[in-house]
C-alpha cells in the first residue's frame, strides 16, 4: 500500500521546516562518532577509572576489542513500572558475556510516579522531571566510556526523558528496555465508578483506598492506557524496542527472553559492525510521523501533544500541533482501551496488540514503513508478535483480524474515521482536545465560565453545590511557567458527576490532563498560558466561552473592544515546598506547551 496522502504531506511538511536544524544534528553525531570522547581516546587514567570495579568485565574493558553497554535505569522500588528493573544489571551483564561484549550501569535517573504525586504538590515538578531525566542520562553517557545504550524506562515522563537525553548522544545505537504492564487487576471501569461515588459522598475513603489497591496490586506498568502506556507504543512504532516488547508482563519467560534480545541486538548493531544503527539515524521525521499516527489511532495520551515536540527537538526536527491536528484529520482511531474503552492493556495484547495495529496501519498506508529500525530492516518486523518457541525466542506474524472487535479494528473498519485529538484555536488560544472519549453530542459547549486558580478550588466549589449548572471550569495559571504544568486529573470524577445530571460542562485549562482524561469535554494545555500574558487571564467570571471540537473553537464571546481593553488577572503568588523552589529556573525559561515546554531546549536552542 502507497502511503496515505495527508500522512505524506504532513511528513513533508516536517521535514521542510526541520531542514537546517536536522542538518545541524546530523552534523552533530557524525563529529561525535569520529572525534567526541570514546574509550581510545581517553587517557589510561580516565580509563582506569571506568573499568577499575567492572570485576570479571576488567580485561575486556581494557582492552576496548568489544562493545561495551552504558546502561542508563530508572529503577526504583517506590514505582511499581519500575520495581522490576532492580534485577536487570546483573542479568544483562550475564547476557552481555554470551554475546561478547560487556555491559556497565553508566547511572541512574529519577522516576517519579504521576500516580502518586497526582492531585500533590510534588506534581508541579512532574513535567520538569522530564528535563532532570534527560540531563541524567547525558551525564551518564557522557563519561566516553561506551558504544551503545540500554535505556531502562517506562512511565510518564521517562521515557521521554531517557530519549531526549541519548538523542545528544545519538552517534550511539540504542535501544529502549520496558519492564512489561502488570497483570490485570480491579476493572478499570469498576474503579472509575467507586472513584465517583467517593465525589458525589456515596462511598467513603476506606472502599475508595480498597477499590485503588485492587487495581494498582503489583509490579509493572498501571493496565490503563495513559502516558506510560502510550509511551511504550511509540517506541514499537518508531522500532526503538525488539518488536512485540510493549506489553509483555513482568516476570515472565517471554520478557526475560525479549530483554536478552535487546542486549544481543546492541552487540550487533554497533559501530564497528556492517549494521551499525545509531539512535540519531533511527529517530527521523518518519519516525516521529509514526509516534504521531501511533499516538492518534489507538487513542493515546494527550500528554504526548507536549513530549513529542521536545523528542523531535532533540534530534533537530520541529513538529507542531497543527500537523498532529492534520494526521488526526486523518488517522483511523481502531483501538478503545481503556478510558476509551472497557478492556486494559493486557486485553488490548491479548486482542492482537502492537503487532495488529501495526500491520493495519501499514496496510491503509498510515505508517513509514522505510524506517531504520534497531531491529530490522523496516517498520515490518514490528508487525509480527513475539512468542516461545520451546525455550527459543520467536516471532510470528500478527492475526489476520482482530481477536476482540470491541477492542481492536482494521484500518478498513475503525472505530472513529478521525484520530479524535483535535487543536482548537481562537481568541483564548490554541489548545488541545482530545474526541476520542467524549460522545459526539457533547463536543460543542457554550456555557458561562466559572474562574479558578487551583484544582482544590473546584473541588471546594463543587463540594459546596456551586457548580451543579451549565458551566465552562476554567482552571488557569497552571502553565509551565506558571507552576510546572501540573496535571488536572482530580477534577475528572467531580467533573463527570455534573455532566451525568445532565449538565453542560466543560474544562478549559493551560494545564495539563490526565493521560487517562475521561469523558468531559476539555481544551487543554492552552496556550499562550495565563501567567506568560495569555488571553485565559483576561477572562472574567460570567463570560460565555464556545469550547467547539467540530469547528476547531475555542472562543470568549465577549464584545472584541471590551476584550481588547482588558486587562490580565494577576497571578497567584508561587509557594515553596516539596522542592518546588529548586525547580525556579526551569519554569522562568519555559517555553510554550506547543514546543514542548521546556527550559532546556530553548537555552540550547534546539
Amino acid at each position: 500500500m502507497s502511503l496515505h496522502a495527508a500522512v505524506e504531506a504532513v511528513t513533508a511538511r516536517i521535514v521542510e521546516r526541520s531542514r537546517e536544524g536536522r542538518r545541524a544534528y546530523l552534523e552533530l553525531i557524525a563529529r561525535e562518532r569520529d572525534t567526541g570522547v570514546d574509550r581510545p581516546r581517553l587517557s589510561c587514567g580516565n580509563l582506569a577509572h571506568g573499568f577499575a570495579a567492572s570485576g570479571e568485565d576488567k580485561p575486556a574493558i581494557r582492552e576496548g576489542r568489544a562493545m561495551n553497554i552504558g546502561i542508563v535505569t530508572a529503577y526504583n522500588d517506590m514505582l511499581s513500572a519500575h520495581q522490576p528493573y532492580g534485577g536487570y544489571p546483573d542479568r544483562m551483564k550475564l547476557w552481555a558475556r554470551e554475546a561478547g561484549i560487556t555491559a556497565q550501569v553508566a547511572g541512574g535517573v529519577p522516576a517519579m510516579c504521576d500516580g502518586v504525586t497526582q492531585g500533590q504538590r510534588g506534581m508541579e515538578l512532574s513535567l520538569f522531571s522530564r528535563d532532570t531525566i534527560a540531563l541524567s542520562t547525558a551525564v551518564a553517557l557522557s563519561h566516553g566510556m561506551f558504544e551503545g545504550a540500554a535505556l531502562l524506562g517506562i512511565c510518564d515522563k521517562i521515557v521521554p526523558g531517557l530519549l531526549i537525553g541519548a538523542l545528544r548522544f545519538g552517534h550511539l545505537p540504542t535501544i529502549l528496555v520496558p519492564a512489561g504492564p502488570m497483570p490485570s487487576g480491579l476493572a478499570n471501569k469498576e474503579k472509575q465508578r467507586v472513584r465517583q461515588l467517593y465525589a458525589e459522598g456515596k462511598a467513603g475513603r476506606a472502599e475508595l483506598l480498597e477499590a485503588e489497591s485492587a487495581s494498582y496490586h503489583g509490579a509493572g506498568t498501571c493496565t490503563f492506557y495513559g502516558t506510560a502506556n502510550s509511551n511504550q507504543m511509540m517506541m514499537e512504532v518508531m522500532g526503538l524496542h525488539m518488536p512485540g516488547a510493549a506489553f509483555v508482563n513482568p516476570g515472565t519467560k517471554l520478557r526475560q527472553e525479549l530483554t536478552r534480545a535487546a542486549v544481543r541486538r546492541l552487540g550487533e548493531i554497533g559501530w564497528d559492525g556492517g549494521d551499525y544503527r545509531p539512535l540519531g539515524l533511527c529517530v527521523d521525521e518518519k519516525a516521529i510521523v509514526n509516534a504521531a499516527v501511533g499516538l492518534l489511532a489507538t487513542g493515546g495520551s494527550t500528554n504526548h501533544v507536549i513530549h513529542l515536540p521536545a523528542i523531535a527537538r532533540a534530534a533537530g526536527i520541529m513538529i507542531d500541533w497543527e500537523d498532529i491536528d492534520r494526521l488526526s484529520a486523518a488517522v483511523p482511531l481502531i483501538a478503545r482501551v481503556y478510558p476509551n474503552g472497557a478492556g486494559d492493556v493486557n486485553h488490548f495484547q491479548a486482542a492482537g496488540g502492537m503487532a495488529y495495529v501495526i500491520a493495519t496501519l501499514l496496510d491503509g498506508g498510515y505508517l513509514h514503513r522505510d524506517i531504520l529500525t534497531v531491529a530490522g530492516d523496516d517498520l515490518g518486523a514490528y508487525a509480527r508478535e513475539p512468542l516461545l518457541d520451546g525455550e527459543a525466542l520467536a516471532w510470528t506474524d500478527a492475526p489476520a483480524a482482530p481477536l476482540d472487535p470491541a477492542m481492536l479494528r482494521s484500518h478498513a473498519d475503525p472505530f472513529l474515521p478521525d484520530g479524535g485529538m483535535r487543536l482548537v484555536r481562537g481568541n483564548l488560544g490554541r489548545g488541545t482536545f482530545k474526541t476520542s472519549a467524549v460522545d459526539r453530542s457533547r463536543w460543542t459547549i457554550e456555557a458561562p465560565v466559572r474562574l479558578f486558580d487551583d484544582q482544590d478550588q473546584v473541588t471546594a466549589a463543587f463540594r459546596a453545590g456551586e457548580l451543579d449548572r451549565d458551566v465552562v471550569v476554567v482552571v488557569r495559571f497552571q502553565g509551565p511557567r506558571a507552576n510546572g504544568m501540573p496535571e488536572l486529573h482530580k477534577l475528572t470524577p467531580p467533573l463527570g458527576v455534573l455532566q451525568d445530571k445532565g449538565h453542560k460542562v466543560a474544562l478549559v485549562t493551560d494545564g495539563r490532563m490526565s493521560g487517562a482524561s475521561g469523558k468531559v469535554p476539555a481544551a487543554i494545555h492552552l496556550t499562550p498560558e495565563a501567567f506568560a500574558g495569555g488571553p485565559i487571564a483576561k477572562l472574567r467570571d460570567g463570560d460565555i466561552v464556545r469550547l467547539c471540537a467540530e469547528r476547531g473553537e475555542i472562543l470568549a464571546l465577549v464584545d472584541a473592544a471590551e476584550w481588547e481593553a482588558r486587562e490580565p488577572a494577576v497571578p497567584p503568588p508561587r509557594q515553596p515546598g516539596t522542592g518546588r523552589e529548586l525547580f525556579a529556573f526551569m519554569r522562568a525559561g519555559a517555553d510554550t506547551a506547543e514546543r514542548g515546554a521546556s527550559a532546556m531546549l530553548d537555552a540550547a536552542g534546539l
